[in-house]
């Protein structure tokens, strides 16, 4: 089955590729305008891309939407978590907003969850949704090299490391979006 990603991140389509193993998946067209994220909601902004690149391609169109939700932040920057630090603003720019709001923050309440919402989106107009989440907390600085976005500072429940220190198949096991994924794949084998 074909999929044609919505994403024009370039490291999310790598890991989006690696989850949707077993579809044909291809990038969404070059030439196709970047979606504004205007929903409030994960599920709407992934609903906004899928229906764009949906309707340029007349394929089955894949986007998601991922969100960090900080507890001591009253769940800050959620769906905003991309752009936090402002337009443009790179993952440095972002990680580094974070790592400084919650400055005063000791490192027994820094707790979080990583939440994506992925849509599927058929030429007929029919959708799967699938959302996948994960808990941890968010370290006091960076560590690791790999990831992108807050990856390098969100250590997930149960371990000791960040999403950066992973390797990329041992992030996918324990993620909100290889869970998202993995759900979304299995609807759409059915």
């Amino acid at each position: 089955m074909k999929v044609i990603l919505a994403t024009a991140n370039p490291d999310k389509a790598r890991e989006l590729t690696g989850l949707l193993a077993g579809f044909e998946v291809e990038l969404r067209p070059a030439d196709l305008p970047d979606v504004e994220e205007t929903a409030d909601t994960l599920e709407g902004n992934a609903r906004l891309k899928a229906e764009a690149v949906g309707a340029a391609t007349g394929q089955l169109a894949v986007a998601d939407d991922t969100g960090l939700e900080v507890d001591a932040l009253d769940g800050r920057p959620g769906v905003y978590a991309a752009r936090y630090a402002g337009p443009g603003a790179t993952y440095s720019d972002n990680v580094a907003k974070l790592l400084l709001e919650l400055a005063d923050v000791p490192p027994g309440e820094r707790t979080a969850r990583f939440r994506t919402v992925a849509v599927a989106l058929y030429p007929d107009g029919r959708e799967i949704v699938a959302e996948g989440s994960v808990d941890g907390t968010i370290s006091e600085w960076p560590a690791g090299g790999r990831g992108f976005g807050y990856d390098s500072i969100f250590v997930p429940d149960g371990g000791h490391r960040t999403f950066a220190q992973m390797t990329q198949e041992e992030k996918a096991a324990v993620s909100h979006r290889g869970l998202a994924l993995r759900s979304l794949a299995a609807q759409l084998s059915a």
